[in-house]
């Protein structure tokens, strides 16, 4: 098959995200397999691994992952086998590499649950699926698609879901209602080599919430509607500068200043997992509700058919070009990256 024609001739489809603990007794390896060779102190590991238990010890990443998998099989422009493999827990990548080995899978698609540029996000699954198919001998060829950031599908997904979040406010507030898109704090230096030119994560970010705004969200009255892009889920030493404010930090200058409804967007995440769960509708909540501001939160893509769909239309694609050596290159370890970065980036 001749991928110049739009089809890149895959004979199969893995979904490579970021992996979650599904009991108790999974939480604190689950997170030791995070961080391992960072030196995150154990205590920072306690203090998230309660973020989990809260939660019965679960985060709802993998079901959601399997809920993904089986829309994706149902859906006619994918028509290919799909498997799935995690970063951080089962099923683990390697097997899944081996088990497409078996299968005779030939050459695969990679859809990753990330659709920015970061080390996070993009460069570390690139070398997750460099690692995985090293440790397989005959692996078959991954090609990861394309970032979706600026996808139609995956727009109309969080328009419809950003739409349907402010129709949950109370009519006295939703014409001023400010839109607040969060996405994953990382560290500035990070941020700043994301992408083979730098500064590509915040400003694909960026464009991904004009891209909502425009289609889902003008305001009452024929006024455009505000919005703001925040940073959520830091997990660095103090001492090292990640990307601020941090939404409740923000809910904060946002109810000074006379705002009295929000709807938070989590555009950095492509379903909600515990870093949204937890993160927004636990903190974020609890910070609104002190202030005594309205808030509610749009779902994540999840299982959109728009989201779906998108991913049958990134395989008929020409193959992506391969991403620079150089692009999104590792952080050095002094950087501080914690335990909590289940955003595929999660």
């Amino acid at each position: 098959m001749d991928s110049t024609t739009g089809n890149a001739g895959y004979d199969a489809l893995v979904v490579v995200s970021f992996g979650g603990p599904e009991g108790p007794e999974d939480v604190m390896p689950f997170l030791e397999n995070v961080v391992r060779g960072r030196g995150v102190p154990r205590e920072r590991l306690l203090e998230v691994a309660d973020h989990y238990q809260r939660f019965g010890g679960v985060s709802p990443i993998n079901a959601q992952c399997r809920q993904l998998i089986e829309a994706i099989e149902a859906e006619p422009a994918v028509g290919l086998p799909v498997y799935w493999g995690n970063r951080n827990w089962h099923p683990f990548l390697e097997d899944t590499v081996r088990r497409m080995k078996d299968d005779g899978v030939r050459r695969a698609a990679a859809f990753v649950t990330s659709a920015y540029s970061s080390y996070s996000s993009c460069r570390q699954y690139l070398d997750d699926i460099a690692r995985a198919r090293a440790a397989v001998p005959g692996a078959p060829e991954i090609v990861k698609l394309r970032h979706h950031y600026d996808h139609p599908g995956f727009v109309a997904a969080m328009a419809d879901h950003t739409r349907e979040a402010l129709g949950r406010l109370p009519g006295g507030v939703r014409d001023a209602a400010r839109l607040v898109f969060t996405a994953h704090s990382i560290p500035l230096t990070m941020a700043r080599t994301a992408g083979p030119a730098g500064g590509a994560y915040e400003a694909q970010l960026r464009r991904t919430a004009e891209l909502i705004v425009a289609e889902a969200a003008p305001a009452g009255r024929g006024t455009e509607r505000e919005w703001d892009l925040v940073w959520q889920s830091r997990s660095g030493p103090p001492q090292v500068p990640w990307l601020e404010p941090d939404v409740c930090d923000h809910l904060e200058a946002l109810h000074a200043r006379g705002v009295g409804a929000v709807v938070l967007v989590p555009i950095g995440f492509m379903s909600d997992h515990m870093e949204v769960v937890y993160d927004l509708d636990v903190e974020a909540a609890a910070a609104a509700d002190k202030l005594g501001m309205a808030l509610t939160r749009a779902a994540t893509a999840g299982v959109h058919p728009r989201f779906v769909a998108m991913i049958g239309e990134l395989l008929a694609e020409p193959e992506p070009a391969a991403c620079p050596a150089t692009c999104c290159p590792r952080p050095r370890r002094d950087q501080g990256r914690g335990p909590g970065a289940e955003h595929g980036q999660e």
